[in-house]
Order: structure tokens, then sequence, then C-alpha cells
């Protein structure tokens, strides 16, 4: 079996299907591919939950303008029990009404702003937040991870999967999507 085929194999493992951005990475470079599955794998491991997560990665998508990846973990995070205003609020520039989780968006988008510049005194205040440097250090791993897919799928024009049909249906989706021009 050669490396895209056993790569494929594990992308229909690890999802169910093989995703539209998988097949344009095993079409054009699979080590793109292999790198995105390991980084995620190892990132498993972090002290953020899963959801917590999927909560950061869609920030950063919804900052990106991804249309592929904000409704790609816009439809995990509302199969992990995100709510959909809370989704809503995301990818509109909002911050979700559950205070951990807009702690999480709020410091993932200052991290964006600031490009990991955060003053001691931003720090110590994340630190009395429950934030410290471990989540700070996995934040910055999943930025760095998911602008990587997004600037993909903007190159590449991914068509997002009929599987993400619950957030590319929802109005909030379709303005960040709008909003973007080439």
């Amino acid at each position: 079996m050669d490396r895209r085929e056993s790569l494929r194999q594990a992308v229909q493992q690890k999802f169910g299907f093989v995703p539209q951005l998988f097949e344009e990475l095993l079409r054009t470079n699979p080590a793109v591919a292999d790198a995105y599955l390991q980084a995620g794998a190892a990132l498993q491991q972090g002290v953020l939950t899963p959801l917590e997560q999927q909560v950061v990665q869609l920030t950063v998508a919804a900052w990106n303008a991804c249309h592929y990846c904000t409704a790609a973990h816009g439809t995990a995070a509302l199969r992990m029990g995100l709510s959909p205003e809370a989704v809503d609020a995301i990818l509109e520039g909002r911050l979700p009404e559950d205070e951990h989780l807009a702690r999480l968006v709020e410091t993932t988008r200052q991290v964006l702003e600031r490009r990991g510049w955060l003053s001691d005194e931003a720090l110590q205040a994340l630190e009395v937040q429950g934030l410290g440097r471990a989540a700070l250090y996995e934040i910055i791993a999943l930025i760095g991870v998911k602008t990587i897919m997004n600037y993909i799928n903007h190159l590449a024009h991914t068509p997002v999967d009929e599987v993400f049909r619950p957030v590319t249906e929802r109005t909030a989706y379709r303005r960040l999507v709008e909003s973007v021009t080439v």
C-alpha cells in the first residue's frame, strides 16, 4: 500500500469519511496531510478539552475567514454540545455567553491580534482566570496548525462537505463567507 492510500485509510478511520480538504492534500502533498494528522494526535494529549480545542479552532477559522474550517469546526463543536448561538457568536466576532468559553475565544483573538506578544500583565491576568502557559501554548499550537489549513483552503477553494451543512446553512456563516473578497 502506498503512502497516499495509507493516509486515506487513516483519515477515513478518524473522520468516518474522507473530507474534501484531505482529498486536496492527498492529491497534491500527502506530507501536509500527515503533518496535520500527527499534530492533531499530539494535541489530543494537551490540557484543553476536545470542545475547548474545537472552540479555539473555530475562533481561528473565523478570524481567518476560512469557509471550510468554520464549517468543519462549527459542526464538530455543535456535535460536542456547543450551542448554535455560541457558534454564531464566534463567527460574528462576538463572545459566547459561557464565561469560560468566552475567555478562550477572547484569549485566542488576543494572541492572534498581538501575534503572541502578550504583556506580563496580560499573562498574569490570564493565569488568574485559569489560563496558564500550558493552555496558552496549546492555543498557539492550534493557531499554527489551523492557520496552515485555513490558508490551504483559501488557495484551493476547497468545496465544503455536505456533512458540514449544520453550519453552512446558518446566517452567521453565510455573512462571514460573503464578507471575503479575493
